[in-house]
């Protein structure tokens, strides 16, 4: 039986990237984004890929609105039969002080990156239950999600948030055999930087870049071994750790990355 996923903000970045790495490997993807002139950009892409490959259904909507992603989940069933895997990916980023900042700004993205993942795991998981043991849910967070991250404070804080929501659920789905991945992104090239938040949006250099289909080849993989927890790089590992072990320090350093 072919495998179905379904991905949140699929229309760039990781999401885009991951729709096509599915679709390569044979699996069909239900990919949910705001912009439809980039979903049917998508669409026609996995449709070029050489055979065999999996179907992509576009499926315009918000994370936002849990009504929307509620009726796109049953649109994936009603489409493909099933649902094996979702991955809540879509997310937006913040710079600026907490105080200053706009209050329509911090709402976004609290909006997006926390309910917007609350919406996709309880729209999902009673689908993941319908097909049985082996359903997996991916959550992409970050790196930061245990670091002090001044004028990126409300980005960090949602991420702590999902990571947390992660550990918890895995604990609530272990009964039903269905698996919950933490993913810890760290720096990638994709729009995040350009479409961020706020006034201050100057990112500080220095720091290695990944290409979004290296985390999207490596969240494929990890369907298989199905691991807890998701590190690419051994640079970001020391960052996690470093947030462990020397958080002031971090904190300063992230200071003058974030300012």
């Amino acid at each position: 039986m072919t495998r179905v996923a379904f991905i949140t903000g699929a229309s760039s970045g990781i999401g885009a990237a991951l729709a096509l790495a599915f679709a390569r490997e044979g699996t069909h993807v239900a990919a949910f984004a705001r912009r439809a002139d980039r979903l049917r950009d998508l669409q026609t892409t996995v449709a070029a890929l050489p055979a065999p490959h999996g179907d992509l259904l576009a499926l315009e909507g918000d994370v936002t609105d849990p009504a929307a992603v509620a009726n796109a989940v049953a649109q994936t069933l009603a489409h493909f039969g099933r649902l094996d895997i979702a991955v809540a990916n879509a997310g937006v980023g913040q710079r600026g002080a907490i105080v200053e900042a706009g209050w329509r700004d911090l709402e976004t993205l609290l909006r997006t990156n926390i309910d917007g993942v609350l919406h996709t795991v309880r729209a999902a998981v009673p689908a993941l239950r319908q097909t049985g043991k082996g359903g997996h849910v991916f959550i992409i967070s970050s790196v930061m999600y245990n670091l002090p991250s001044p004028y990126a404070a409300s980005y960090g804080a949602s991420k702590a948030f999902v990571s947390s929501l992660a550990a918890s659920l895995r604990l609530e789905l272990e009964g039903d055999g269905i698996a919950v991945t933490d993913v810890l992104v760290g720096r990638t090239a994709t729009e995040f930087n350009e479409k961020r938040l706020g006034a201050g949006k100057r990112s500080g250099g220095g720091l290695p870049t990944m290409q979004p289909e290296t985390v999207a080849q490596a969240i494929v993989q990890a369907t298989r071994r199905r691991p807890n927890r998701l590190i690419l790089r051994f640079f970001d590992r020391l960052i996690v750790l470093g947030n462990i072990l020397l958080p002031g320090m971090m904190g300063r350093l992230a200071k003058r990355q974030y300012q």
